[in-house]
């Protein structure tokens, strides 16, 4: 490893033409970025892949067509509403075979730009909050560019990398991103509350970032041994952890450990996370990996929705032809959950969106895609109950689905649901 003077000479080393894998969540080297396109005049036709990232992502401007276009392997915030499956695209494909992608050279990675924790006295740096499918970008990458920040927790598992193994590093201390807490409203506060009606002492929890994960966390306080095996974690899980409602004794697999692929929380959870034996951040082809999710116990994985039409298929990664997230690992964990002795599969949704249109729909949205086949759905969750669609026709699902709906909404339903019968 070659200990630079600047991000700029570290950066210098990427060539036009270059596929360049981006650390994603609250890895996101944003310094470097910044960087890259302050001094991106001379470069051309840059491809920059990526998971979800945080920061402003300037090189989806126009003025930079021609130097960068983008892969998005999962949609943030920051990329909502740049689709233009030209200069920025989006790459669907599971979580967990992510990695192959890269391992296969279907997507061959020339440069990995990371973030990462100060080396250790043997000389391994971590990859901190987010191992997902980073390891497997640094392994088949030409060339490894690193940022090397104090305030990157060491977390335990596949995240560590050889100073070896790195070929252009620069020291910088900065902060680590934090996402904003929210307040939750009564409806999401009841949402959490019928999930958490669900969900069983011992059982092994799969839980996301958001309102509702969160929500569903703030009702768990009751419960005892839960386990965590996860693609992700936040602040809300962290609580439980806290608390000791979630201590992993009950895991038949990684017993004593919560496991995740990416963490990402409050200065007090990065804290927390360094150097601690009991949290694992592992590559996502493995802790996504059906075959290992359902090894544990009551598998209870939590997943949420654009919208769920009244046959149980579930959109969950665009609004009709617009992409606003991804694929992510919702199919991972539904189906393994599905597999698990005791295991739950649950979709959880408000019943209607911020502007007030009902998510229960009896036709998607032309363009919208499905994730989650009708035939993987099981319990579906609004503020107004629980729908268990498993073992039932689509006449019953429709039915128990138009129950959970917004009263203002159920007649709406019935009647284009008669339709539907009457068509057929």
């Amino acid at each position: 490893m070659k200990n630079c003077k600047s991000f700029k000479e570290a950066l210098s080393h990427i060539k036009s033409d270059s596929t360049v894998f981006v650390h994603g969540g609250a890895a996101t080297p944003v310094q470097m970025i910044k960087e890259l396109i302050a001094n991106s005049s001379h470069l051309a036709n840059i491809e920059l892949i990526h998971l979800h990232t945080e920061g402003e992502a300037e090189y989806t401007d126009q003025k930079y067509r021609g130097i960068f276009h983008v892969t998005n392997l999962f949609l943030g915030k920051n990329m909502r509403g740049k689709i233009d499956y030209d200069r920025v695209d989006y790459l669907p494909c599971f979580l967990s075979e992510i990695p192959l992608l890269f391992r296969n050279k279907i997507k061959k990675i020339n440069v990995a730009l990371i973030q990462v924790s100060p080396p250790d006295v043997h000389g391994f740096v971590s990859l901190g909050t987010s191992v997902d499918i980073s390891k497997a970008a640094v392994d088949c990458a030409d060339l490894v560019i690193a940022h090397i920040n104090p305030s990157m927790p060491r977390v335990h598992g596949d995240g560590f990398v050889h100073v070896s193994d790195i070929d252009f590093a620069f020291e910088l201390e900065a902060s680590i991103f934090s996402p904003a807490k929210h307040s939750l409203t009564k409806d999401e506060m009841q949402i959490g509350n019928n999930v958490a009606g669900l969900i069983e002492d011992g059982a092994t929890l799969q839980l996301g970032i958001g309102t509702l994960p969160d929500a569903v966390c703030a009702n768990l306080f009751g419960h005892k041994n839960l386990g965590l095996h996860t693609e992700m974690w936040t602040d809300g899980t962290f609580e439980l952890i806290k608390k000791g409602v979630i201590n992993n004794s009950q895991k038949k697999f990684h017993q004593g450990k919560s496991t995740s692929t990416f963490l990402m929380g409050s200065r007090e959870l990065y804290d927390y996370v360094d150097d601690n034996m009991s949290v694992l951040n592992l590559e996502a082809n493995y802790i996504n990996s059906p075959l290992v999710i359902m090894r544990n116990p009551k598998v209870t994985a939590i997943n949420s929705a654009v919208e769920i039409d009244l046959t149980g298929q579930v959109c969950a990664d665009s609004i009709g032809h617009k992409i606003i997230s991804g694929v992510g690992g919702q199919m991972d964990f539904i189906r393994a959950a599905a597999l698990s002795n005791g295991g739950k599969p649950i979709f959880c949704l408000p019943s209607l969106s911020p502007k007030g249109i009902s998510r229960i729909v009896t036709t998607l949205k032309p363009g919208a895609g499905v994730v989650t086949t009708r035939a993987h759905v099981q319990y579906v969750v609004t503020e107004f109950g629980v729908a268990n669609l498993y073992g039932k026709s689509l006449n019953e699902r429709a039915k128990s689905l138009i129950a959970i709906s917004h009263p203002s909404e159920r007649e709406r339903l019935e009647g284009e649901w008669s339709i539907v019968k009457s068509n057929h």
